[in-house]
C-alpha cells in the first residue's frame, strides 16, 4: 500500500494534511518532496499532519519520515503539528530524538475512557450539588 494525502487549508490559512497508508521506503521520497514543496509554497502557514489513518510498516520508511520532519522544522523554524499519533509512532519519534521544539503531538483519540464507570464512581447520585 502507498501513502495518500488529502491536503486542506483551514480558515486561518494553515495547511492540514490528512495522511492515509503505510510508511515504507518506496513512498518516503515522494512524501518528503511533497511536504517540502508545501512548506516552500506556503512559508507563512502552519503545517498540521493528521496521522489517524497511518500504519507503521518498517523502520526505513519511518526514519525517512522523521528526517523529513526535522528538515521541515528547519525550513519553517517552528514546530510541525502532528495529530492522532499512534503509540508506536510516538516511541519511534522519541528514539529518533524528535523534541517538542520540532514536533507538537496532539492526540484527539482517547486511549482510556474515564467516563465508563462514572455513574458507579459517583454513587448513582440524583443531584450534582448540595443546596
Amino acid at each position: 500500500m502507498s501513502i495518500h494525502a488529502n491536503i486542506l487549508r483551514d480558515s486561518l490559512g494553515n495547511i492540514v494534511i490528512q495522511m492515509k497508508g503505510d510508511f515504507n521506503y518506496e513512498n518516503s521520497d515522494p512524501l518528503r518532496s511533497a511536504l517540502q514543496d508545501i512548506a516552500e509554497s506556503y512559508p507563512e502557514s502552519k503545517i498540521k499532519i493528521d496521522m489517524s489513518a497511518m500504519s507503521f510498516v518498517g523502520s526505513s520508511g519511518i526514519s525517512h519520515f522523521v528526517e523529513t520532519l526535522k528538515i521541515l522544522h528547519v525550513k519553517k523554524s517552528e514546530p510541525i503539528h502532528l495529530s492522532n499519533v499512534d503509540q508506536d509512532f510516538k516511541r519511534v519519534f522519541e528514539l529518533y530524538g524528535l523534541t517538542n521544539a520540532m514536533v507538537l503531538i496532539n492526540n484527539f483519540k482517547l486511549e482510556t475512557d474515564t467516563t465508563e464507570n462514572m455513574n458507579q464512581e459517583f454513587g448513582n447520585r440524583q443531584r450534582t450539588f448540595e443546596n
